[in-house]
């Protein structure tokens, strides 16, 4: 049975140079933003009360993105914020927006794209779902599904923004002279941050944050720890077991990549290599690394989706569950016990879940919670 691997981390020296450009003011400026569009609205928090007392912790709510902007997925948050910044310092009259993704990303990039204006292209891995693509065809943008693994259609994205007249790619991770603008879209991820920690009305002990290329994982982490100081939550990384760069980068103690094909279904977290940026900060803020294998994620979907009775039911997709999965295992099986002392985990505990996305892919949504695919062991 592949089980949960994990790595435990203290905050290393030197790290952390980017923290302070996520922090809680400029998650605030994110917003302010944000509530410029019409569609705006806080997205809810789901608490969970019952689920939490089964588990033995003081308090379990869940941030469900599944309906930010009508778009299923949070990530539009990151996309909106960076390519209106883009736009304010572009030279060209009529930019073309390229990216790369799995799914939400492009989503977000298209709509804000379509909501400006402009035009967006988007190259999507081999594997993707059709119903991913369509919903980004939807919003207008040209979608490429490439015979390659998500990483290799980052560089692809940005190789035709660079031969393309006006081209801005727009990508979630960073590289040696493309810092800007994942910045921005870190940046415009505190929206949710903030937004959550308003609605929780009292700091969480312990956030789960799900990292692809980790710039979610770092950008959350990041407002938390400058939020609160002088004790901030303990930020846990969630990674899928094939493409755990995160893992491997605490185990190895520097930044490494992951390769092949990445084969997951936590779609949006298939992605080999650390975003750098994302790397530095979670050196600086998380405090434990989770591989966690398909398992996990779908049990997390379905006990989301069949809640004990009096909790408020979550539609989170394969991605967006994950959280829930782990800190169940965590809590329930005894082959966690010293993770869950190492996180002290105990019934003053006050946890924050993330659900990233709802059901963006419904016909592997009803296989796993309706149909029981990939069964807890």
């Amino acid at each position: 049975m592949q089980q949960i691997l994990w790595k435990c981390a203290a905050p290393r020296a030197g790290a952390g140079r980017y923290v302070e450009a996520l922090s809680a003011s400029r998650a605030a400026e994110a917003r302010a933003f944000h509530r410029g569009f019409s569609q705006y609205a806080p997205t809810p928090l789901r608490e969970l009360s019952k689920m939490a007392a089964r588990l033995g912790i003081g308090r379990l709510c869940v941030k469900d993105e599944s309906l930010r902007f009508g778009l299923n997925a949070f990530k539009v948050l990151g996309g909106s914020y960076a390519i209106a910044k883009a736009m304010e310092s572009s030279p060209f009259a009529e930019p073309v927006f390229f990216t790369a993704t799995d799914g939400n990303h492009g989503r977000g990039v298209a709509w804000a794209a379509r909501e400006l204006g402009k035009k967006a292209v988007v190259c999507m891995p081999r594997g993707t779902a059709m119903s991913r693509v369509e919903n980004i065809r939807k919003l207008g943008a040209t979608v490429t599904v490439e015979d390659m693994n998500y990483d290799d259609c980052v560089r692809l994205a940005a190789k035709r923004a660079a031969e393309t007249p006006g081209g801005i790619v727009v990508q979630d991770t960073a590289w040696e002279g493309y810092e800007e603008i994942p910045l921005r879209i870190m940046q415009g991820y505190g929206t949710m941050a903030i937004e959550a920690d308003e609605q929780l009305g009292e700091p969480p002990t312990h956030v789960f944050l799900q990292a692809g290329v980790g710039s979610m994982a770092a950008s959350v982490a990041a407002y938390f720890r400058t939020r609160y100081p002088e004790n901030p939550p303990k930020a846990i990384v969630l990674e899928a077991v094939n493409a755990d760069c995160f893992y491997q980068s605490a185990l190895a103690g520097e930044m490494r990549k992951v390769g092949g094909e990445l084969n997951t279904t936590m779609a949006g977290l298939a992605c080999g290599e650390p975003n750098p940026i994302a790397w530095d900060v979670l050196n600086a803020t998380a405090c434990a690394y989770l591989s966690c294998p398909d398992w996990v994620s779908a049990r997390g979907m379905r006990m989301l989706a069949s809640p004990i009775p009096g909790d408020p039911r979550v539609t989170s997709g394969e991605s967006g569950a994950v959280g829930m999965g782990a800190i169940c295992a965590i809590m329930a099986r005894e082959e966690y016990r010293a993770l869950r002392e190492a996180l002290r985990f105990d019934s003053r505990s006050r946890v924050l879940l993330f659900s990233t996305e709802g059901d963006t892919d419904p016909e592997n949504y009803e296989a796993v919670t309706w149909g029981g695919k990939y069964p807890t062991p």
